[in-house]
């Protein structure tokens, strides 16, 4: 009955979703103005005379493009106990994010914000079971690895990672299957809260599992360790990886050999500022943007970003296969707002996208500009070319502008699970698929103002070693996959082992 019930419920999302799926720009143009009349009487509204903005040509006159040190006086006077500054009323809550230059981020989320995360996890999940035809899941326990729902205060307001935030509305009808206990999810220190969820879930019919996957596969692998069984023998009923916040790609086959065969995954795109796109089709990985969620897109071509003044293209203007810097307005109050991600879109009947990077994540010590999802499938056509299987359990790059001797490179950070049987030859193969995607790196390259890149060996559980270190373990932290300075490269060469 409830696997039935799911699906008269799913073909309702679905088909009333369709409705602004088929319109998009339509959506969008509904969306911005919704949103400018309900700030028009807020500090920032009058500050740029939202009053007075009869359309998008407007909106794009009277408000410049911000990062968080923009909008940081409108954030200070909201934590000065200030109402009605960046949206009507105050927000709900902040959710506090670590910010590469701004130390602390506080991040609003109002009451007409908050819902559209949890209706767009809801209607993520009714999309796959409409889309497959597949609602067993549906019977047994679910666990999302999050951060501690234990929220703090700031100014009056609510304060907590956007994962623990998120614990505060998991649907009635899904809280007796929810995993774990509270009282574990609200334990702050990363690896106890792990060993409590194993000894909780190592027993329980889990059939759905969810988080960011190098966190997901620290808790698989204390499972094994535990259990001595590989997590698709003892979860047997676990069917679907819910996850985001990185590409999966390079912990896929690591994720296989954990579980022991494959499983569906669905990917979110969620962050503090929005929940932006969820993937739709199994066969796809292209995310659907939501655009009838209380934000409004503008994109900017990453290569363009950093002039005086770049284009800014809306929703119809884009093309596929660009990088673009995704700018939102929202009903969070967030204006213009760089949120720092780097996207592209792969469809536009209906707009999906994929997530290809940050903006303040690449390398150009030499003028390269190499983005993430450069790196992360050169190494991956690289892991393919092997006749041993190759598993990741994770890497980053940095330059190496000053070596102790020959020409500067590219410094590859990996920790492997199953290492390359000659990691020369593989470094090379990375190098050339480098080359082959970015012709400026192959041009330093050929020119010889760079050499191939090097691979150093971090030992295991050095990365997990490296984020305890940093106070980073768990939760929503993630490893960059590249870095334009050698901050993280200078702290891991302390978990380095030699090349063999």
């Amino acid at each position: 009955m409830k696997e039935f019930a799911a699906k008269l419920f799913a073909r309702y999302v679905v088909f009333k979703n369709n409705q602004w799926i088929k319109s998009p720009i339509r959506a969008q143009e509904k969306t911005l103005k919704q949103l400018i009349n309900q700030a028009k009487n807020t500090q920032f509204g009058i500050d740029h005379s939202f009053d007075q903005i009869t359309g998008y040509e407007a909106f794009k006159e009277q408000v410049p493009i911000r990062d968080y040190e923009g909008i940081r006086p409108y954030i200070d006077q909201i934590l000065d106990g200030k109402e009605d500054v960046l949206w009507p009323g105050k927000p709900i809550y902040f959710s506090k994010t670590s910010g590469t230059t701004s130390g602390a981020k506080y991040i609003p989320i109002t009451k007409e914000s908050m819902p559209t995360h949890i209706q767009a996890a809801r209607d993520a999940l009714l999309t796959y079971i409409h889309t497959t035809g597949k609602t067993a899941f549906i019977n047994g326990k679910q666990i999302f690895l999050q951060g501690s729902p234990t929220l703090g205060e700031k100014a009056g307001i609510a304060l907590g990672r956007l994962s623990g935030i998120v614990a505060h509305y998991v649907p009635s009808y899904l809280q007796k299957n929810r995993m774990p206990s509270w009282e574990t999810n609200c334990i702050e220190d990363w690896e106890t809260k792990v060993d409590a969820i194993v000894e909780e879930t190592r027993h329980q019919n889990m059939t759905l599992i969810g988080g960011i996957p190098s966190w997901v596969q620290m808790y698989f692998e204390r499972l094994n360790a535990v259990s001595g069984k590989q997590v698709g023998t003892l979860f047997p009923n676990f069917s679907l990886f819910v996850y985001g916040g990185v590409n999966f790609e390079p912990y896929r086959a690591i994720f296989k050999k954990l579980i022991g065969r494959s499983t569906d995954s669905l990917e979110f795109y969620p962050a503090s500022e929005g929940f932006f796109a969820y993937q739709t089709d199994q066969s796809d990985p292209g995310l659907l943007l939501l655009l009838d969620h209380g934000i409004y897109y503008e994109f900017v071509k990453a290569d363009a970003f950093f002039d005086p003044e770049p284009i800014v293209h809306r929703l119809e203007d884009v093309e596929l296969g660009i990088h673009y810097v995704m700018i939102i307005s929202t009903t969070a109050g967030l204006w213009r707002y760089n949120i720092g991600d780097t996207i592209q879109f792969t469809s536009k009947a209906p707009f999906k996208v994929v997530v290809s990077g940050r903006i303040k994540h690449f390398i150009s010590a030499f003028g390269e500009h190499v983005i993430v999802s450069e790196v992360e499938q050169a190494i991956q056509q690289a892991i393919e070319t092997e006749k041993e299987p190759v598993l990741i359990r994770e890497f980053t790059v940095a330059p190496q502008v000053n070596p102790s001797k020959g020409l500067p490179f590219h410094e590859w950070y990996i920790e492997f699970e199953s290492p390359p049987n000659d990691l020369d030859s593989f470094a090379l193969k990375v190098d050339q698929a480098m080359q082959n995607k970015n012709i400026y790196y192959a041009d330093l390259i050929v020119g010889k103002v760079l050499q191939p890149l090097k691979i150093r060996l971090v030992q295991k559980k050095g990365f997990n070693a490296y984020m305890k270190q940093e106070g980073k373990l768990g939760g929503q932290n993630k490893v960059p996959r590249v870095s334009d300075n050698r901050k993280i490269a200078d702290v891991l060469d302390q978990f380095l082992i030699p090349n063999e």
